[in-house]
């Protein structure tokens, strides 16, 4: 398949306020090269996200997010909690360590207690809320209880009879931990963190629940579900759960504790048992959800209440265990490659660039040379691409590097064949970006005349020489190499002219 999708998620650039909805992402780090922090940090700002959430309190990360104006949600690991929970002056020394050591400079905004404890580890919930009081404590101590929330993602399974959502309650053996907890989050002014998997719930349905109405898709009115108590109308699995938490939450006489969506996402890949993660409807899921989230529309309960989300994640995770989904719920590879296209256009200003409209094809940083030449000779050849501006002398000879000529060469092609994705590949060295090439005189085919909005994190550096692919070079001997070259070099020649 074509490398032919690519993410940008463009939040606004002023500082969003606790009222005001915003999409944060996860970052998960079961990779096998998981990028340096200050990689990380690099993805981060290049795509405009403001939110994310470490599902621990990594001090290499903390440290590269330091003075980047990104807020940040640190986590204290299930494994932690026992420890945490049974004493005062541990968790007093987990927020000096984790926290106080970084605030303010890393912006942390919110301390997740655990993480879905009462289903992933039952038997340390006896302890959950006093772990959750004891970190609260630790902030009071250091003036900053008012400046970071405490909670903990609780899964959506625990709520029972979900649907109709006004009915909804959660599993009762829980109330001994689940009172207290919402006391807790009433109290402290904080919020129920809550996770979402629409994926799950379509799966789990046996055929119940619609797909359409898993990804946001639009619905006829005589397809969306009614609540047959409120005769309220849902078109989304997600607006349904989350107003099911509100109304289990006011089953137990809570009614005033906003919810924070933690994690939410659907798999772009899954094995034969999962037919329906695919690119696509990831694509659909989180795009619809972005459009959701931001354009403030609440729920159908809860109109105008702005239910900020987290998406899970920001990588594929290939160290995983489970099926093959687990490992593919990621924006973007390991290297900063976007898995997919976000269809954004209409989701109003928040949206800095309309992704779907300003894209380019650059080669692959690390694609092997000799296939990058092998591709720019089709692309200035067979691929009728004029590469004059290439020669000596003329606006895009500078830098005279492999990468920065096939990429020149690359994206001309892709705007001649009206940016259809299959035109991005060349034989799987080439990829699409919304990070303008474009650089000095030497201006690209769709560029809006910048040189370069974002950094240049899913785009090859315009400085890379032929060494500097060496690291990533495809591991092929020579004689297969060439085979390679020419059965490749005969498809493009039929398929692509």
């Amino acid at each position: 398949m074509a490398w032919h999708m690519i993410l940008l998620l463009l939040l606004a650039v002023s500082v969003v306020t606790a009222d005001e909805a915003f999409i944060g992402v996860n970052i998960g780090t079961d990779l096998s090269d998981m990028p340096h922090p200050t990689q990380v940090v690099a993805l981060l700002k290049a795509q405009q996200i403001r939110h994310v959430r470490l599902y621990n309190a990594d001090q290499a990360m903390l440290v590269a997010l330091a003075n980047s104006g990104i807020q940040v949600i640190v986590s204290v690991p299930n494994e932690e909690l026992l420890a945490i929970g049974q004493s005062n002056s541990t968790a007093a020394n987990w927020v000096y360590h984790n926290v106080v050591a970084h605030y303010p400079a890393t912006n942390i905004t919110a301390i997740c207690v655990g993480s879905e404890v009462l289903t992933a580890l039952p038997n340390a919930a006896k302890v959950l809320v006093n772990a959750l009081k004891f970190i609260h404590s630790a902030l009071v101590a250091s003036n900053l209880d008012r400046e970071i929330k405490v909670s903990t993602p609780i899964a959506s399974s625990i709520i029972l009879d979900s649907f109709p959502p006004s009915q909804a309650f959660f599993n009762r053996s829980w109330n001994p931990v689940l009172v207290p907890l919402l006391s807790f989050l009433q109290s402290t002014d904080s919020y129920l963190m809550l996770n979402i998997y629409p994926y799950y719930d379509y799966m789990q349905s046996n055929g119940v629940i619609p797909l359409d109405y898993a990804l946001f898709k639009p619905l006829p009115p005589n397809k969306e579900a009614v609540d047959s108590n409120t005769l309220v109308h849902y078109s989304n699995v997600f607006d349904a759960m989350v107003d099911a938490a509100y109304s289990a939450m006011a089953f137990l006489n809570y009614t005033n504790i906003p919810i924070t969506v933690t994690e939410s996402g659907w798999p772009s890949k899954g094995d034969p048992s999962e037919p329906d993660a695919t690119l696509d409807n990831a694509n659909s899921y989180n795009s619809n959800l972005i459009r959701h989230v931001l354009n403030k529309t609440g729920t159908p309960k809860h109109p105008g209440i702005a239910v900020s989300t987290y998406i899970y994640e920001l990588y594929n995770e290939d160290m995983k265990p489970g099926p093959v989904s687990e490992k593919n719920w990621g924006l973007f590879d390991a290297d900063g490659a976007p898995i997919y296209i976000l269809h954004l256009t209409g989701s109003g200003a928040v949206l800095a660039n309309d992704t779907t409209n300003q894209t380019y094809c650059t080669a692959k940083e690390g694609a092997d040379p000799k296939m990058l030449q092998a591709a720019l000779d089709w692309a200035c050849g067979p691929g009728k691409v004029d590469c004059s501006p290439l020669l000596q002398g003329k606006p895009c000879y500078e830098p005279d590097n492999i990468i920065a000529h096939s990429t020149y060469a690359f994206d001309t092609y892709y705007h001649q064949m009206g940016k259809s994705s299959d035109s991005c590949n060349f034989n799987g060295v080439a990829t699409i970006t919304t990070t303008d090439p474009s650089h000095g005189s030497c201006v690209f085919p769709g560029s809006l005349g910048k040189n370069g909005t974002f950094a240049n994190i899913t785009a090859p550096s315009m400085n890379s020489t032929l060494s500097d692919s060496s690291a990533y070079t495809l591991r092929l001997h020579d004689s297969t190499l060439s085979i390679v070259m020419a059965i490749g070099f005969l498809l493009w020649c039929a398929v692509l002219l």
